[in-house]
């Protein structure tokens, strides 16, 4: 009898410390799949390094970070099938048509505008917008001075058409004038010709981009509206990690950046080819203040403080 209760007792042990090991196991595996997080991103060079400078926050908070160059569609697919958490490039109202089946199925989910300042428009030099060029109402006013000419970008750009249907309509009287088309490329060195002698030149701007980093310019109003509602970039996520990923799901609701920031970024990684990272890493020690702005509030990964994690890792 007493063996049968010994061997009763070991067994019964046996059973308590196995459970025990493997409930610890499972909640290690767990905690270690709510530090990884995956971000999808298009190869736009803003879009680029705005996920890696979001990517070296969350890593120096104890977080492993994955990220993937994938196009859109891709992206809102891998995020219905839970292989993408969150997408910082989500542009509105040009990404819709693909964005909308995903965000009526509840699927995928715009959590925060983290770019408010995305224009798509008309843009002269300061120095022409200075001289009374301040509406796209004003240019017939100058004809001569822009030789009756728009730059665009390659034939068909959705910025071409709409100032091919404004001559076309001659809204802002602009009946006579030609739109001049050509590459980005081109565009950008008919302006920099242009600056460089103060010659008078509109074209087709938009940012972020570096050009209004490298040009002083001036973007037209347009009473009329033909360029639409401004665009706006949203932080898209799966909705569910809003109570899986509380922490994780915070930082995003609370990054945000600048068109002036992610100009630079594009200036820096486009313009001069340097690594996303290198630009990204840079950037976050010189603008700390920006940074503890995003975790405000946060812990890392392990629970600890985030304000203190991101002072150590970036001092």
């Amino acid at each position: 009898m007493f063996k049968k209760k010994s061997m009763i007792l070991v067994l019964s042990l046996a059973l308590i410390l196995t459970l025990s090991v493997g409930c610890a196991q499972q909640k290690e595996a767990q905690n270690k799949t709510t530090k990884k997080v995956t971000f999808g991103y298009v190869s736009w060079p803003g879009v680029t390094v705005k996920t890696h400078v979001a990517k070296e926050v969350l890593e120096s908070l104890g977080y492993k970070v994955d990220i993937k160059s994938i196009p859109e569609t891709v992206i809102y697919k891998g995020m219905e099938n839970d292989e993408i958490d969150a997408f910082l490039g989500n542009w509105m109202p040009t990404m819709k048509v693909n964005f909308k089946p995903y965000r009526k199925k509840g699927v995928i989910k715009n959590i925060k505008v983290n770019l408010a300042e995305a224009l798509y428009q008309t843009a002269v030099p300061k120095y022409v917008w200075e001289a009374g060029v301040k509406s796209m109402a004003d240019l017939h006013k100058y004809a001569e001075k822009f030789d009756s000419r728009i730059v665009g970008l390659e034939p068909g750009n959705s910025g071409n058409l709409v100032i091919k249907e404004a001559i076309d309509n001659n809204t802002y009287k602009l009946g006579n004038w030609k739109l001049q088309s050509g590459s980005t490329a081109a565009m950008l060195a008919a302006v920099d010709r242009a600056t460089k002698t103060k010659e008078w030149i509109a074209f087709n701007g938009w940012k972020p981009h570096w050009m209004n980093i490298k040009f002083d310019l001036k973007y037209l109003k347009d009473p009329k509206g033909i360029w639409g509602a401004a665009d706006k970039v949203y932080t898209a996520a799966r909705p569910e990690l809003e109570k899986k990923m509380p922490n994780f799901y915070k930082f995003l609701k609370q990054f945000e950046v600048s068109s002036q920031m992610q100009s630079q970024w594009i200036l820096e990684y486009q313009k001069k080819g340097r690594p996303p990272e290198k630009v990204a890493t840079e950037w976050i020690k010189s603008n700390l203040d920006i940074v503890k702005e995003w975790v405000a509030g946060l812990k890392t990964a392990n629970g600890k403080d985030a304000l203190k994690a991101i002072k150590k890792e970036f001092k």
